[in-house]
């Protein structure tokens, strides 16, 4: 499938000359202005910009800085196409995010394989970015296997937890709640580590994890350490790998699932808005699949039964603002753990 490029530059000579060169091996728009550029981003997202410096009412600089700016477009590589040879100008633009300069009047040739050569590195970093992601799925289902092995009686636990945060994101984002918040995050990334939420129960004793009977009040301050222990262990992963985000979320699921919107949760005794948004989440779900769940000590909830509790708690247990999506998507919950 042929790649798109965009070619931005005010002298409709230089448009056309690009165009000659590129058509037929590449998808080529051509604009004026920035601006024009900005309007079509909105529609259609290039592989590659090539963007000329000196252009009136926005530079080709100032272009790159809001380029970069944005979530959706910073990683499309650019280009300079420009008149300027200078070493402060080159020096400028790498420091922006530009991946080359092509000095004009330019080569054909040198233009062609300039551009070939950029988007099969592009290719090269999306391939292996992909293979990444695979590895590390693969050592988080490892490692929730082995929580989920060791605590018997939670089943399917966080398979399905990690579902419902999917549901719930995807609810919240269309519906507009904390919805800046969300935007920010990479869905998938905090969808994956959601299943992280638990991972601090392996510290606690087999015998406490699968006592077939209701926990005394010391062993569930026992069990209550998990989750500083998700913590530390997640801590310990991020020092060795030097990996952020992914873990970044990751430690917050499993230090925060258990706080309560009143305060009287564990095991920091966060209030309201100070419990992170993914802990306010993961509160609702993991409550939900633990009702509807068959435990030695009870037997499960109905889904309706589920439902009434987790709403007759909301602005005690749980972020009203949450439960008011959960609410109205709950239907699709059943189709997870059915």
């Amino acid at each position: 499938m042929a790649k798109t490029i965009f070619v931005v530059d005010d002298n409709d000579t230089n448009l056309e000359r690009v165009k000659e060169v590129l058509e037929g091996g590449y998808h080529v728009f051509t604009m004026p202005s920035a601006a024009k550029m900005f309007f079509l981003l909105e529609k259609l997202k290039p592989d590659l910009i090539m963007l000329d410096i000196e252009m009136p009412d926005e530079d080709g600089f100032d272009a790159l800085k809001r380029l970069k700016a944005n979530e959706s477009y910073k990683d499309i590589p650019v280009i300079f196409l420009t008149g300027r040879s200078d070493v402060t100008s080159e020096v400028l633009g790498f420091e922006l995010g530009a991946v080359d300069f092509i000095t004009k009047p330019f080569s054909s040739l040198v233009m062609q394989n300039r551009i070939k050569a950029h988007l099969n590195i592009d290719e090269l970093i999306r391939e292996r970015t992909e293979q990444l992601n695979k590895l590390k799925n693969g050592i988080i289902s490892v490692l929730a296997d082995v929580v989920e092995s060791r605590d018997t009686t939670t089943g399917v636990h966080i398979e399905n937890t990690a579902t419902y945060i999917e549901i719930m994101l995807k609810e919240m984002l269309e519906r507009g709640v904390y919805a800046d918040e969300i935007n920010s995050w990479s869905l998938d990334t905090v969808i994956s580590s959601s299943r992280m939420h638990d991972i601090g129960k392996i510290a606690i004793s087999d015998t406490i994890l699968n006592k077939p009977d209701k926990l005394s009040t010391a062993e569930f301050d026992l069990i209550k350490t998990h989750c500083n222990e998700g913590v530390a262990i997640v801590e310990k992963m991020s020092k060795l790998s030097g990996e952020e985000d992914f873990l970044q979320h990751a430690n917050i699921f499993a230090v925060s699932h258990h706080e309560r919107w009143d305060g009287t949760g564990y095991p920091s005794g966060l209030k309201g808005d100070d419990i992170p948004l993914q802990g306010r989440i993961m509160a609702i779900v993991d409550v939900y699949d633990a009702l509807v769940s068959r435990r030695p000590y009870k037997d499960p909830f109905t889904h309706e039964d589920a439902v009434k509790i987790i709403i007759l708690a909301a602005g005690t247990q749980f972020d009203p603002k949450i439960v008011a999506v959960f609410e109205q998507v709950h239907e699709k919950f059943k189709d997870v753990w059915k």
